[in-house]
């Protein structure tokens, strides 16, 4: 096979077993922290430089958007990974942002920038992953504590900004959502008032939030129960620069793919405490895996599997399993011994879509319910073509293809890349035998 795999080009990849993957390889910033830090630059209404940007699809398609809305957004000449986040210096009609705003479900993190300038946010439904219904009623919940008014019809949603509250803000979420934890936080900037949110989100991506705002000036704290913000007095005009934070859910990916072909590698650019609950999981099948200081090295050749059940139960609690690293370790957990039980009721339609093209690689799997299914392993796996239908199937399928005999084809490649740069070309990195192909 061809050992190439140009980044963003290809429409199927074909994987097939070889030797273990080895070496060292450095992850991208993560599309789930970039796309809230971009929304909280516009919110600002500051310039703010943004580096270690994924050069994701789904990344590009919010900075598109905020162009299309009056922002300024640019990449430092020679370097692509960095964007700047300029004042909104105008303020053209949001009617247009329709079609390229139902790509993504994260264009809801923009409602909050919009409301200042336009007084209003139409946009359409999200879109995105297609692994269930992941209702808007908590964003809702939050524009009306702020004295917005939201209206809904078929194609989408309007929220039109109340008069400008006094005070401290304060509302519970009924459960840890972390785009509503997002949106509050941001909604509180734009109105320039405090906020006390009760049962917050805590995960990395809400708290690099709330870091970035610390930096410039923002008094912000977090607990299991509670979380405050209280804006500057007064409030700078200065430019910031931020960090996106490398791609936990990436990293966890690439230790599933390196652990699965009996490999060692050591993995750059994570937040050892990002990925601790996933580590356990490894360490629960008998993979030696060690955080080191930004990096995560996964020693899969000395791996003794234990056959001790695995229980990967996808949870918004704090320091729990987030729901991207079940897919993943699911394909990982197919070829280790013992019976292990997977949920993610986060996402329910996620098993609908990742199970049934394991199963055209031959694998059994017992689904226990929608959000929960059981495996026995070890399984053998054997190539067959499968589809991407959302970005955590494909990358999970491409830790399924590393071990199955014969060639594994992967179309739906344009999923992977909303949430991955180049999730094929780190592993060929690697060492995998992968490479692109004409449909």
């Amino acid at each position: 096979m061809s050992t190439r795999v140009p980044a963003l080009t290809a429409q199927v990849i074909a994987i097939r077993p070889g030797r273990p993957l080895a070496g060292a390889v450095t992850v991208d910033g993560s599309k789930n922290a970039a796309l809230p830090l971009i929304a909280a630059a516009a919110t600002l209404l500051r310039p703010v430089q943004l580096s270690n940007v994924p050069a994701s699809s789904d990344v590009q398609t919010l900075l598109d958007l905020l162009r299309q809305a009056g922002w300024n957004t640019a990449q430092l000449v020679g370097d692509r990974h960095t964007a700047l986040v300029l004042p909104a210096d105008s303020a053209p009609p949001l009617d247009g942002l329709g079609e390229q705003a139902s790509r993504i479900r994260a264009s809801y993190y923009l409602v909050p920038a919009f409301l200042p300038l336009h007084g209003r946010a139409r946009l359409p439904w999200p879109g995105g992953c297609r692994i269930g219904d992941r209702g808007m009623e908590q964003h809702f919940k939050v524009y009306e504590s702020f004295g917005d008014r939201v209206r809904v019809d078929d194609k989408g949603y309007v929220v039109e900004a109340g008069k400008p509250v006094r005070g401290t803000v304060s509302l519970v979420l009924p459960f840890r959502s972390r785009g509503a934890t997002v949106v509050a936080i941001l909604r509180a900037v734009a109105a320039g008032t405090p906020l006390c949110l009760g049962q917050p989100n805590l995960s990395p991506e809400v708290l690099c939030v709330l870091n970035a705002l610390s930096s410039v000036g923002y008094e912000c704290r977090s607990g299991e129960r509670v979380l405050t913000i209280v804006p500057p007095s007064p409030i700078s005009a200065d430019a910031a620069a931020w960090k996106v934070p490398g791609d936990k859910i990436e990293a966890g990916t690439l230790a599933c793919a390196v652990a699965a072909t009996g490999g060692t590698a050591r993995i750059d650019g994570v937040h050892a405490p990002d990925v601790t609950p996933l580590i356990a999981a490894l360490h629960k099948m008998g993979i030696p895996t060690a955080e080191e200081s930004g990096a995560l090295v996964v020693h899969g050749q000395e791996t003794r599997p234990t056959g001790r059940p695995l229980r990967a139960l996808a949870t918004l609690a704090p320091g729990g399993l987030d729901a991207d690293f079940e897919p993943p370790l699911l394909a990982l957990a197919l070829g280790f011994p013992g019976t292990h039980l997977f949920s993610d009721p986060i996402n329910p339609g996620r098993h609908g879509n990742l199970i049934p093209q394991l199963v055209r690689l031959g694998a059994t799997i017992t689904e226990v319910s929608s959000t929960e299914c059981r495996l026995t392993g070890p399984q053998r796996l054997t190539g067959s073509g499968v589809e991407a239908t959302d970005i955590r199937t494909g990358s999970a399928l491409m830790v399924a293809g590393l071990t199955a005999r014969g060639v594994t084809t992967l179309g739906g490649v344009d999923q992977l890349r909303r949430g991955h740069a180049d999730l094929p070309g780190k592993l060929l990195a690697l060492g995998a035998d992968i490479c692109e192909v004409t449909p």
